[in-house]
């Protein structure tokens, strides 16, 4: 099934002040054209200048993911980041009229309760999306901070944290599909220990901070007086230590939310490498630097996986005339497949990470007899077929014996038929290795075309086993 982009239907505005800054200002959603991503507009500034929401952007971690552009910064995106990748929003623009977007109640809920008034729609136009295709990993020795990003068939996360402390004890989170973040995390607010609190307070540092945003863990013996000075600050008739060491500012919303939290701010920074990922994250005692230096690695392995299917995409041409490396007489002393099952006629050209096959399609074939007799179509499913029979002399080529082996799929990725293949029509595979084979294992990838044309491309990994 083909996903599609969305973005929102109604513009919806949401209003409060900047966690740092202390300013009132007002940010507001409005809908985007599709494979636009999602953009900011400082609307406060001459020209509304545009920052894109991506990795490239981030020029600050220290407290929270601030993004800019030309000089012109956003300071605690991730809240309101989280919020639109728990929709699947994959195009959407974003009004602001300050520096800073509102830190409310310290977690996504309010941002994601004006996203639903604002109704996702669907747009006409296919997502894209950033498979992990294998382990990418991320840690930092001297602080013990990991994050591991694995193949998976959807997005989940995991996080672990642990500071340390007996107040805030180690606590573990997971969220199993984004369909789930309204309900288990968007209400998760941000924390933190007292003597962070005070060293930013001192510091003149969260202007717009009160005791209704953020959970305060006292992990030391506090006198008094200096509860008496919290009150003050945040014009608080009076504060006092409950148990578990948690300032009577606010009640959780579960035993684990600090954890809950890590994990929002972990959806909310790997929305900057620019697509919705599939795969399973995991993360153990993350933090702002370490989400945005994770995603710089995500983007990069992405861009460089492109990067080699772009080189493949072009339709390479080749000579029909030219007498080929393997008949279908060779071809058969090869592959255990037989006619009406085997599914290539010839290969003309191997090498060490590639090999090319050909099928001529003929009116003929079995298949036409019940696959659409009054316009015959060769299925996809045989496409794929075929083109993993061409895999399939590369893989046993490299073996003695191949006719006391049989080739058996692991896994097939990222299928794309882009044109019918009909009767008269020359198939082309072309396919080249992935990553060398090991073990008997082969990961490929394949472009299938028609004269000039494409009209499929596929992932596939397959394993030689002993009959």
């Amino acid at each position: 099934m083909i996903e599609k982009q969305k973005t929102i239907k109604n513009e919806v505005s949401i209003s409060g002040s900047g966690l740092h800054t202390g300013e009132y200002g007002t940010l507001t959603f409005k809908p985007a054209d599709i494979n636009s991503g999602i953009i900011f507009y400082r609307i406060d500034i001459d020209g509304k200048p545009a920052i894109e929401a991506i990795v490239e952007n981030v020029v600050d971690t220290s407290r929270g993911t601030t993004i800019g552009e030309n000089n012109i910064l956003i300071y605690t995106v991730e809240h309101v980041l989280a919020a639109v990748s728990s929709f699947g929003i994959d195009n959407i623009i974003i009004e602001i009229n300050q520096i800073e977007t509102p830190i409310m109640d310290g977690s996504s809920r309010h941002f994601v309760e004006a996203l639903k008034k604002a109704v996702v729609v669907e747009q006409d136009a296919e997502r894209e999306f950033i498979h992990i295709d294998s382990e990418i990993r991320y840690y930092d020795e001297k602080n013990d901070i990991e994050l591991v990003a694995i193949p998976h068939n959807s997005y989940s996360l995991e996080i672990d944290i642990d500071y340390g402390s007996d107040i805030l004890k180690k606590q573990n989170a997971y969220l199993n599909c984004l369909d789930e973040f309204e309900k288990e995390i968007a209400k998760c607010r941000t924390f933190v220990f007292l003597h962070e609190l005070e060293y930013l307070l001192n510091n003149n540092l969260i202007k717009g901070g009160d005791l209704n945003n953020a959970i305060v863990f006292v992990n030391r013996k506090v006198s008094q007086k200096e509860l008496d000075r919290l009150a003050d600050l945040f014009q608080k008739p009076k504060v006092k230590i409950c148990e578990g060491g948690i300032l009577n500012n606010l009640e959780l919303h579960f035993e684990n939310e600090p954890a809950r939290h890590k994990l929002l701010d972990v959806i909310g920074d790997l929305t900057l490498v620019g697509k919705p990922i599939k795969g399973k994250i995991y993360a153990k005692k993350p933090g702002h630097y370490s989400n945005v230096e994770f995603a710089k690695l995500i983007k990069k392995q992405y861009n460089n996986n492109n990067n080699k299917k772009n080189k493949m995409t072009k339709v390479r041409q080749f000579d029909l005339n030219k007498a080929p490396l393997y008949d279908i007489n060779q071809i058969m002393k090869i592959l255990p497949h037989r006619p009406p099952f085997l599914l290539i006629d010839r290969i003309l050209e191997m090498g060490e990470d590639y090999v090319v096959g050909l099928k001529n399609v003929s009116m003929n074939e079995n298949y036409f007899v019940g696959h659409f007799p009054d316009e015959p179509i060769m299925p996809g499913v045989l496409q794929i077929e075929a083109m993993a029979q061409t895999g399939g002399i590369l893989l046993l080529s490299n073996v003695p014996n191949p006719d006391n082996y049989l080739t058996l799929f692991l896994k097939i990725n990222n299928v794309r038929f882009r044109q019918k293949v009909v009767p008269g029509d020359t198939i082309i595979f072309d396919l080249k290795l992935i990553s060398p084979i090991r073990r008997g294992i082969c990961h490929m990838r394949g472009v299938a075309s028609v004269g000039e044309n494409i009209a499929m491309e596929a992932e596939m990994m397959a394993q030689i086993v002993k009959k």
